[in-house]
């Protein structure tokens, strides 16, 4: 059985960019334009499923970071109130984000009679677990110019994955939060908390969930390009606690709260950070 996923899109060399000229949240940089010569590359269709991980474990009896360390972050929303022999710190001061005891890929919010679904996004990945995952499928992941001109079909400037028009509480196009977050989701989407990997429509080229569901490692350190007090301090703390850049937002995500599921959006996390809507895509080079 192939490693491999058996939808594969693949770009031609190109000079592309990641960025926009309509910045939303410049303080995470999205606003500087990148600009790259990418050389030709392929992008799973989908993310990385649960089932396709578990392959990988069995085949390799590799253990998580969250498994290492115990506890992981898990969306408060997704769990009846835990007993506190389940919870790491004070879950006043985490709101809506809980450190659960046990939360893993097997079982994202850390109670295991709620495991993950098969054609589910394999959640609760460090970028760590998504380096390791990638050698063994003999892919990478992505840069975030690659991941870009991915999201976007190509050369054709978009905001969003399938095109200009903007998601909201009545407009369906991908698994975001749909209500008052975080106490009141609509599920006009249909789901709470993760969507199967093929939910919802391809962008034109046939990438699904480029947008929303969880957030995709890439392999870039995480940088704001400026010059500002604020950019300097944020960039100091990235490179102290080894952040790399994600993508792509994910159901949590609402205009209100986290506006990061435009394609330009990014967010940055230390290398060892996994949580409830965090994954991976990978990417591939031509065989020589």
């Amino acid at each position: 059985m192939t490693k491999q996923q058996d939808s594969i899109v693949w770009f031609d060399h190109c000079q592309s960019w990641a960025g926009t000229d309509r910045a939303e949240i410049p303080e995470d940089g999205e606003g500087v334009i990148r600009k790259a010569r990418l050389r030709r590359f392929g992008i799973d269709a989908n993310a990385v499923t649960v089932e396709r991980f578990a392959r990988f474990v069995a085949e390799t009896d590799y253990i998580t970071d969250a498994e290492t360390i115990g506890w992981s972050f898990v969306f408060s929303g997704l769990l009846e109130r835990p007993q506190s022999a389940e919870v790491i710190g004070d879950v006043t001061k985490t709101s809506w984000w809980w450190g659960m005891t046990g939360a893993d890929w097997r079982f994202p919010s850390g109670r295991r009679e709620a495991g993950s679904l098969p054609n589910h996004p394999v959640t609760q990945i460090s970028w760590n677990d998504a380096q390791a995952f990638a050698r063994w499928a003999d892919g990478r992941l992505p840069t975030e110019v690659e991941w870009e001109h991915a999201a976007r079909g190509g050369l054709a400037a978009r905001r969003y994955p399938w095109g200009e028009a903007e998601p909201d509480d009545k407009s369906v196009y991908c698994n975001i939060w749909q209500g008052s977050f975080p106490t009141r989701n609509t599920c006009l989407d249909g789901h709470y908390g993760t969507a199967p990997v093929d939910a919802f429509d391809p962008n034109p080229v046939g990438l699904f969930n480029m947008a929303g569901n969880v957030w995709e490692w890439t392999a870039d350190r995480y940088k704001v390009h400026s010059l500002k007090s604020a950019a300097k301090t944020r960039n100091a703390l990235a490179s102290k606690s080894n952040e790399r850049v994600l993508k792509g937002g994910s159901f949590l995500c609402h205009a209100g709260y986290c506006w990061r599921y435009r394609i330009a959006a990014r967010s940055g996390k230390p290398i060892d950070t996994g949580a409830s809507h965090t994954g991976m895509r990978l990417a591939y080079d031509p065989q020589s």
